[in-house]
């Protein structure tokens, strides 16, 4: 598996290199830890104020940045290398957003990981418009990572899609040595007729597939709003990991956007959330 992680010189970012190293050690993967140097102009103006320097002075505290983020990458790599997962700091100059989307489709990369919102120096650089972007223009999975949890309890939002299932069997060799605690919750559609005997369907067939890859998952149904209730269960099983598929059962006619569910819930929780996507699927393969 190869792994693209979106750094910067925020502690959020450097928390998201750790987690998904800790995620993979003693998988078989590789990381690359991917910090986007962006031009003079792309510098908050709010964060870098200094009316009498000029853009050679600019141009220094931007390789001077670079250096340093360079040398921080280093430090976290060890943390991969420890559970024998191979890391790589990687440079590139540009617009964030662009430069992690062209780099994971040009390396043919299986996961993108971000850090959460937070400070940093670069304009919208690991932001919320760059999130959005990223989550609804990659075609590989997005792991959004908010802060460094051990994994021992990981909750699956299902659906019942193509997408959510293909969730289950992309998470299921990534945690077959840790074998955490695994929640597979179903929120019943108020609107669908057949919503309680759709619920057992799904849970039925997300079990079964989580056993047949080595794990003894939970089941839980809940009625209501499916954000709000995927967010009442985060909160009530205290979850290390939120994993559900970029599409629902109504795929949006753009290909590339996520459905409204997995943004939202990106956005109303503070654990950290992957959100897959058939690779093989948004190539057209």
């Amino acid at each position: 598996m190869k792994v693209l992680v979106g750094v910067d010189n925020s502690q959020e970012s450097h928390l998201a290199l750790a987690y998904v190293c800790h995620l993979l050690e003693h998988f078989d993967a590789e990381v690359h830890a991917l910090y986007v140097q962006p031009d003079g102009i792309a510098i908050a103006p709010e964060v870098f104020y200094a009316p009498f320097v000029g853009q050679e002075g600019l141009d220094k505290w931007i390789d001077k940045q670079k250096l340093q983020i360079r040398e921080d990458v280093v430090k976290e790599c060890s943390y991969c290398l420890a559970g024998k997962v191979p890391c790589e700091p990687e440079v590139s100059l540009g617009d964030p957003a662009e430069g992690i989307l062209d780099a994971a489709s040009d390396g043919d990369y299986d996961l993108i990981v971000l850090g959460s919102h937070g400070y940093s120096a670069l304009k919208g650089f690991l932001l919320g418009a760059v999130h959005a972007k990223i989550l609804h223009h990659a075609t590989q999975s997005v792991l959004i990572v908010r802060d460094f949890r051990e994994i021992h309890r990981v909750l699956v939002a299902y659906r019942g899609s193509a997408c959510d299932q293909k969730a289950l069997e992309f998470i299921a060799p990534l945690l077959a040595r840790k074998k955490p605690e695994i929640t597979v919750l179903h929120v019943e559609e108020s609107d669908r007729p057949d919503a309680e005997e759709f619920g057992k369907a799904c849970l039925l067939e997300g079990d079964e597939t989580l056993k047949q890859l080595g794990h003894a998952p939970l089941t839980v149904t809940r009625k209501g709003s499916f954000v709000d209730e995927v967010v009442k269960e985060v909160i009530g099983s205290r979850c290390d990991l939120v994993v559900l598929g970029a599409y629902g059962h109504q795929r949006s006619k753009l290909r590339q956007l996520i459905s409204d569910e997995a943004l939202n819930l990106v956005r109303s929780t503070t654990r950290p959330v992957l959100v897959f996507r058939d690779k093989s699927r948004e190539h057209g393969d």
